[in-house]
């Protein structure tokens, strides 16, 4: 052998010599057979659950049934589980060093015993033995008849953020869950837990509507979840608004004696939580009153829960007026406060609320858009198929946005209407209970307890995947083909979890983006032919040219791209409202609202101005004189090509902004207040008719920079959005010389020439003073800008 093979076989060896050595360090531990011994007598509630949820999910993946004993056997592997540090007939000590820390736990292994491997779940309390149990599912090797662990386990842990939980609002407005019975729930609850939540907050009275799909009447399912978390040592909560006047005393009466009645009902109730607005616009002076009422009622019933309210919406006043209360008065009924969407900024609370007081965070993780933690700068395609509720793993921006506002608080309950934020749940419950965990760890436990360890790398990346897909330019980002490809190769993988809800989520998000791209692509690519037609009017007439336009857009239906793409999509949705009640579509499934994850009903919305085209092209038929109907068609066709030297953004649009100031990934401050962010509008049910980029606005960019401009040409600046506008150029205030203030209407202003001297030029704008209370939806706002060279 020569020198050069013998250096190169070296490394060679030793790698497989440090792996053969890792295996050995890592041996497998083979759990067949294996008895689950808990100690003798009547169980803690959550202890007891611990090792029934145990059996009944090893059962469902591996089709064992783990006997179940309290007394410890001589010749086979053991998993055992306790919160006593001892206990009465046991010849095994049990491992110490679990923290003396509410929900802590341990688990360890030990195969020195006779060669018959031991797993111990060791909880510092009962509840703590419930999410040791957890873990040991989400690190279990598994298979048909097969049970195991890749290798030892010896680890302690304990929770950072006491408050961990999910909002699962049993009514009319969820898109998945209003389909559901108890035992769904008690499913749902269990898997929660399994990544570390405690909390589950339902929704008893708000919206009254019957929902078609409920199998329960609201009440009876108040108390079924109330018992649900009984029975898992959980806590339970109550959202409960006052969305009438609370002067009105009456109504104030009547939701009194309904609250009474709640409490009266459940086993178990740990907090109430009260949102001060969105909805209701009740002042402090009427809030807090109301409050102390609820409290007498409350503490009767479960003299340990405590009431909590949020600041939504109040004025900078307002809040004052809580706070200075808050530090002059020591309600001890009152847990503390909830910071959510349109809260006073997390860190203002924490420093101003008086420190025997509690901080929970409601954070929106259900919304992809006109929500508190938007989507950044998502592609316009997207959000006018999938909408602002759709299935939306987005497992790196929530991981940022938990461990940005975790030091503040001490935990959260998530805002959640349907199962479609499944992933997100579960990256804010491992991250509250220790923000330290790297991500893809939080994935892999996920995809091996749900999806099996088959294929778990692969689908864990997966995810990772579809959150990808959603960033920037659609039409400029091929990796969405490349996610289908992986989630196909995972289908022929793993054909046997057809049937899991999760995995069609996956597998329906990954489908659906790929065919919204290639629509994307296509339309995109005829509305470019069609708009070249009508440049041809003056030779063609404007009759002609329209015709051939129209039967250009035409196309999009006659020769449809990848039909193959939305025959799955459609099947699995289907299969999804089968299997856990989503409803994609009003319909066909029921859906409460087009706005409710209804996405399933835009899957052929244009994705270009076909619809605002055919608008024009009626009215320009009604014009008198050819000449005019051929300018204004010059016009429509020349609209985002303004040509030599000019200059053209779609401010909101990611893909055609080019020279908007922004921050299009999410690792900035997250809080709402913090960037300018698009603001997709939502108008005719989703369905709105008005050119895209006036659906597409922002407040205010930041700026728009212009660069290599002809110091001898004369520009003009030309706007579109709505309303009034503030704006600047290079620091001087300009005046519209044509002020145009309707939706779709035209400003202009004329550039001095001593600011292209430079050959630059940076466009900004001021809010308009007078708009601080303006509701949002009627404050003015920009949509469109060019760089017009005269």
């Amino acid at each position: 052998m020569t020198f050069f093979k013998t250096a190169c076989l070296l490394p060679c060896l030793a790698a497989a010599l440090l792996s053969a050595l890792g295996a050995a360090a890592a041996a497998p531990l083979s759990l067949n057979n294996a008895v689950l011994v808990s100690r003798p007598g009547e169980l803690p509630a959550a202890e007891e659950s611990a090792a029934v949820v145990l059996v009944e999910e090893v059962a469902k993946r591996t089709g064992v049934t783990l006997e179940r004993r309290s007394t410890w056997p001589d010749d086979r592997p053991v998993i055992a589980l306790t919160s006593e540090a001892r206990v009465e007939g046991w010849s095994h000590d049990i491992p110490a060093g679990v923290p003396d820390k509410t929900d802590a736990f341990g688990l360890f292994t030990d195969t020195t015993a006779s060669g018959m491997p031991v797993v111990w779940v060791v909880g510092a309390d009962p509840r703590g033995v419930l999410y040791g149990a957890g873990a040991l599912l989400r690190k279990l090797e598994w298979g048909s008849g097969r049970l195991g662990l890749a290798g030892p386990l010896n680890f302690t842990t304990s929770p950072v953020s006491p408050i961990r939980g999910h909002q699962l609002g049993y009514r009319a407005a969820a898109n998945s869950w209003d389909a559901w019975d108890a035992a769904q729930f008690d499913q749902y609850i269990r898997e929660l837990a399994f990544f570390g939540a405690n909390a589950i907050e339902n929704i008893p009275f708000q919206d009254d509507r019957r929902a078609p799909l409920m199998k329960m009447d609201r009440r009876d399912m108040n108390i079924a979840m109330s018992k649900i978390c009984a029975r898992y040592g959980l806590e339970y909560w109550v959202w409960t608004p006052a969305t009438f006047d609370l002067n009105d005393t009456e109504k104030r009466d009547e939701l009194l004696k309904r609250h009474e009645d709640l409490y009266r009902d459940c086993p178990e109730l740990t907090g109430i939580f009260f949102p001060g607005g969105d909805p209701g616009d009740n002042p402090p002076e009427l809030v807090l009153p109301f409050l102390e009422d609820l409290s007498k009622l409350l503490l009767k019933a479960h003299p340990k829960a405590k009431i909590w309210l949020s600041l939504q919406g109040f004025t900078e006043a307002q809040t004052d007026y809580v706070l200075d209360f808050l530090n002059a008065n020591r309600l001890p009924w009152l847990g503390g406060l909830c910071e959510g969407p349109s809260s006073p900024p997390i860190a203002l609370l924490r420093n101003r609320l008086p420190k025997h007081y509690g901080l929970r965070m409601y954070p929106d993780i259900t919304h992809n858009k006109l929500c508190q933690y938007p989507v950044p700068w998502w592609d316009q395609a997207y959000a006018l198929t999938l909408g602002r509720e759709a299935i939306n793993p987005r497992p790196a921006q929530y991981a940022y946005i938990h461990n940005w506002f975790q030091p503040y608080c001490d935990g959260f309950i998530s805002y959640s209407d349907g199962v479609h934020d499944d992933v997100n749940k579960t990256v804010w419950s491992a991250l509250a209970w220790d923000p330290a965990t790297p991500l893809r760890d939080i994935l892999m436990d996920y995809t091996r307890v749900f999806f099996g360890p088959g294929v778990t790398y692969m689908a864990a990346d997966g995810i990772s995947a579809l959150e990808n897909n959603w960033r920037g330019s659609l039409a400029d980002n091929g990796a969405v083909m490349g996610t289908l490809r992986l989630w196909r190769e995972l289908e022929s993988l793993a054909p046997e979890l057809a049937g899991n809800w999760r995995w069609q989520m996956c597998l329906v998000r990954a489908y659906y983006d790929a065919l919204v791209r290639a629509r994307l692509l296509n339309e995109t690519a005829l509305e470019s032919e069609a708009n070249a037609a009508l440049l041809r009017a003056d030779t063609l007439g404007a009759g002609p040219a329209m015709e051939e336009a129209l039967a250009i857009l035409g196309r999009a239906d006659t020769e449809p791209p990848l039909e193959s793409l939305r025959e799955r999509v459609i099947e699995l949705y289907n299969d999804l409202f089968h299997s856990i009640g989503l409803q994609s579509s009003v319909e066909k499934y029921g859906a409460s609202g087009a706005e409710r994850g209804a996405s399933l009903d835009f899957i052929d919305i244009p994705l270009n101005n076909r619809w605002w085209l055919e608008d024009e092209f009626k009215k320009v038929a009604e014009m008198a004189v050819e000449a005019d109907k051929v300018a204004r068609l010059r016009e429509i066709a020349l609209w985002e090509h303004p040509g030599p030297g000019s200059f053209y953004d779609d401010i909101g649009n990611t893909a055609k902004s080019p020279r908007i100031q922004r921050s299009e990934v999410f690792f900035s401050n997250p809080a709402e207040e913090a960037r300018p962010e698009p603001l997709f509008w939502w108008w005719d049910d989703g369905k709105s008719r008005q050119r895209l980029s006036w659906q597409l606005t922002m407040d205010w960019p930041e700026a728009a920079v212009y660069e290599g401009l002809d110091p001898d040409a004369a520009y003009r600046v030309r706007t579109c959005g709505y309303g009034q506008e503030i704006l600047s150029a290079d620091g001087v205030r300009l005046r519209p010389e044509i002020d145009g203030r309707g939706l779709g209407e035209i400003k202009e202003y004329a550039v001095p020439a001593e600011l292209l001297k430079d050959r630059k030029l940076t466009v900004t704008w001021d809010h308009p003073e007078d708009e601080k209370e303006t509701p949002w939806r009627q404050r003015s706002r920009v949509a469109e800008v060019w760089l017009i060279r005269r």
